[in-house]
């Protein structure tokens, strides 16, 4: 646990060394612990696939898993969807610490996603390749991303249909995106089509989201 903590305490340091926070003049989005819904593989227990404890939820899966229900023919996930705040106006902020072992590839680890049934279903998406996280699978949004805890903030402004990432404060990312109706955020492991490992694994602690009108 000191290590943990340890490892907090350096990327907020990193982060302070940054532009700035990315948090300042966003109001604070109070979470209860049933808006953190989990979706994972429907054919084995939830503990199999997720685990919480001292504050930090570890999500992995398999690339022979199932979807998350018999409905769907979605690629295998472990991954928490933010319930009870959707939104679509104004600007929302997803604040989390991170963490991806080495070795897990072809993975989505974070998600803007639009309602349901909507032409796309992302407006973002951050995935994982050979260490390195992107933008889906084209820009690098930051190298080096294994093994270590890393602040992340997602900034998105619906009326400017623009998003912006940041890694321990700095400003890594930023472009315009389709707009849709609505949106709300989802984290863990949602695998990808190409460049897979075999597992699949991130760990989150400190989710926060954040708006300002």
């Amino acid at each position: 646990m000191a290590t943990f903590l340890h490892a907090l305490a350096a990327a907020g340091a990193r982060r302070g060394g940054g532009s700035g926070n990315p948090t300042a003049g966003f109001e604070k989005v109070e979470l209860a612990d049933g808006d953190f819904v989990v979706q994972s593989p429907y054919n084995v227990p939830e503990s199999q696939r997720f685990r919480y404890r001292d504050g930090v939820r570890t999500f992995w899966v398999y690339k022979d898993d199932k979807p998350f229900n018999t409905a769907t023919h979605t690629n295998p996930r472990s991954e928490v969807k933010i319930r009870g705040h959707d939104y679509s106006s104004g600007v929302w902020q997803f604040e989390g610490y991170g963490y991806v072992p080495s070795g897990t590839s072809g993975v989505s680890v974070m998600q803007i996603h639009n309602e349901e049934g909507a032409a796309h279903s992302t407006v973002l998406m951050l995935h994982v390749y050979d260490g390195v996280l992107r933008f889906y699978s084209g820009a690098a949004v930051e190298p080096g991303i294994y093994d270590r805890w890393f602040r992340l903030n997602v900034v998105h402004d619906v009326g400017a249909s623009t998003v912006a990432v940041y890694v321990d404060g700095e400003e890594r990312f930023s472009t315009r995106v389709i707009p849709s109706d609505s949106y709300y955020f989802k984290f863990g492991v949602y695998m990808q089509h190409h460049d897979q490992s075999s597992c699949m694994e991130s760990r989150w602690t400190n989710v926060t989201l954040y708006t300002k009108h």
